[in-house]
C-alpha cells in the first residue's frame, strides 16, 4: 500500500509541474488533471459508504450535495450508496479543496501526498470539503482551482483497492469557479473509462 501512496504522491506532483494548456477562463488550464493508482487487480462491487476525509463535515448539507456527483459514478460503476450511519465493506473518503492563485501565472506551493497520519491527501491551504478562498470572495482576475480526491478501500482490513485525484481551474466568476460545478465535471472525469490506467496523468477535457 505504501508503493500505491508513494506512486500517486509522485504522479500528482508531475501532473502539477506540466506545462499549462489552452485557458479555460483568463490564465486557467484547460480540461481536468486526472492521476489514478490501483493495484490492476479486479475491484469488487458491493455496498459503499461515502465519506468525507474530515470526520466533522459528515452530515453536513455541503457534504450532501458534493458527494452527489459522486455517488451517481460508483452508482453508473455498479456500486450501492449506502445512507450514512449504515455499515458497508468498502468505503469512498472523499476530499474536495477550493484554493485561489492570481492569474495568469502558475500556483506555486501546494504541497500533494497521502498522508499516513491522516489518511487522506494533504495540503499546504485546506483539506477536506471547502476550501481557502479568500473573505468576500475570490479576486477579480483570480483562478478558483478545485481538487477532488477519492480512496475507495476495504473496511475489514483496509485495503486500498483504487485512488485518484482530478483538478480542474476556472477563472473567477466562471461557471467552474462554483465548487458543486466544478465537483460535478471532476466525478465524471475521475471515474471516467474506470479503474482507468494507472500512475498516468491525463487531461480530460
Amino acid at each position: 500500500m505504501s508503493l500505491l501512496r508513494s506512486g500517486l504522491a509522485l504522479a500528482a506532483a508531475a501532473a502539477l509541474l506540466g506545462g499549462c494548456a489552452t485557458d479555460q477562463g483568463s490564465g486557467a488550464r484547460a480540461g481536468a488533471s486526472v492521476t489514478r493508482f490501483h493495484l490492476g487487480e479486479p475491484i469488487a462491487r458491493g455496498s459503499i459508504l461515502i465519506e468525507p476525509g474530515n470526520s466533522g463535515d459528515a452530515g453536513s448539507l455541503e457534504f450532501a450535495q458534493l458527494s452527489g456527483p459522486v455517488a451517481r459514478e460508483l452508482t453508473r460503476l455498479g456500486w450501492t450508496i449506502v445512507p450514512p450511519g449504515a455499515t458497508s465493506e468498502q468505503v469512498a473518503t472523499m476530499r474536495v479543496v477550493q484554493t485561489m492563485r492570481e492569474g495568469p501565472a502558475r500556483r506555486s506551493g501546494l504541497s500533494i501526498g497521502l498522508g499516513g497520519a491522516t489518511g487522506g491527501y494533504r495540503s499546504g491551504v485546506g483539506v477536506g470539503v471547502g476550501g481557502t478562498i479568500p473573505i468576500g470572495g475570490a479576486r477579480r482576475g483570480g483562478i478558483l482551482v478545485t481538487s477532488l480526491a477519492i480512496r475507495i478501500q476495504r473496511r475489514s482490513d483496509a485495503t486500498v483497492a483504487w485512488e485518484g485525484r482530478a483538478e480542474i481551474e476556472a477563472a473567477a466568476g466562471s461557471p467552474l469557479a462554483d465548487q458543486r460545478v466544478a465537483v460535478d465535471r471532476l466525478a465524471t472525469a475521475l471515474f471516467q473509462d474506470f479503474p482507468g490506467e494507472s500512475g498516468r496523468t491525463i487531461t480530460v477535457r
